[in-house]
């Protein structure tokens, strides 16, 4: 059934479950910092250092957790699908649990990359310091879409969708722009599963919802799939 293709729409609720902090915090706070000095071009020209190190803290964080078994199950269904992960998610929990088609929207906390070469990227599991140069001759920076920036991988992400045969929705409420797109791209009579413990206005009447956390509801959705194939 590997011709049957389903696409997952991951996000922070996921890597949660793994240990690591969702991104939006009380008072618009992620790990303590105000979002609007660590997770923007405003924020890295002003304190590029800063920046730096948080990034450099939450690679850390990334290289210390693991894959848990909502990832593993989406893995399991390239067994008998063809599989694509959309997801909003810095980390690579989804690579190592073994899938192999990931689209990261907001980039990759484990790359690299100078100011002015958006398409050169570096492997990068040590910290980045000050006076670290890309090729371009540029301070090197992490590879990660802050907020007022452009979303390469979109349009990667909306032909993605389209030719969706089935949809998964997990760890996100689809309510950051533009990924809270994405869902009105996928074929309307196609089945759709949103994994959520508290579902939101995202979960109409074209969703199949499983009220679980992720670790929970994805292995639920995958039997259910792989039932539906037998």
């Amino acid at each position: 059934m590997r011709d049957r293709h389903v696409v997952v729409f991951s996000g922070a609720g996921i890597s949660a479950e793994s240990g690591l902090n969702t991104f939006r915090g009380p008072g618009g706070l992620w790990e303590g910092e105000p979002v609007s000095l660590v997770a923007t071009p405003e924020g890295w020209k002003r304190d590029p250092a800063r920046v730096l190190k948080f990034y450099n803290e939450r690679r850390k964080n990334v290289l210390s957790v693991q894959p848990n078994a909502a990832h593993k199950a989406l893995c399991e269904l390239e067994d008998i699908f063809k599989v694509t992960i959309i997801t909003q998610n810095i980390d690579d929990l989804h690579e190592r649990a073994g899938s192999t088609d990931v689209i990261h929207l907001h980039g990759e906390i484990l790359k690299s990359r100078g100011c002015h070469d958006s398409t050169k990227f570096y492997h990068c599991a040590d910290d980045i310091v000050m006076g670290q140069r890309a090729d371009d001759g540029t301070q090197m920076r992490p590879h990660v879409v802050w907020f007022g920036e452009s979303v390469p991988m979109m349009d990667a992400a909306i032909a993605t969708a389209k030719k969706a045969d089935f949809l998964i929705v997990v760890g996100t409420s689809l309510e950051v722009y533009p990924a809270a797109t994405l869902v009105d791209y996928v074929p309307f009579e196609i089945p759709k599963f949103l994994v959520d413990p508290m579902p939101t206005g995202l979960a109409d009447e074209s969703f199949h919802v499983v009220e679980a956390r992720a670790t929970e509801g994805v292995p639920r959705i995958v039997n259910q799939l792989r039932a539906m194939m037998a």
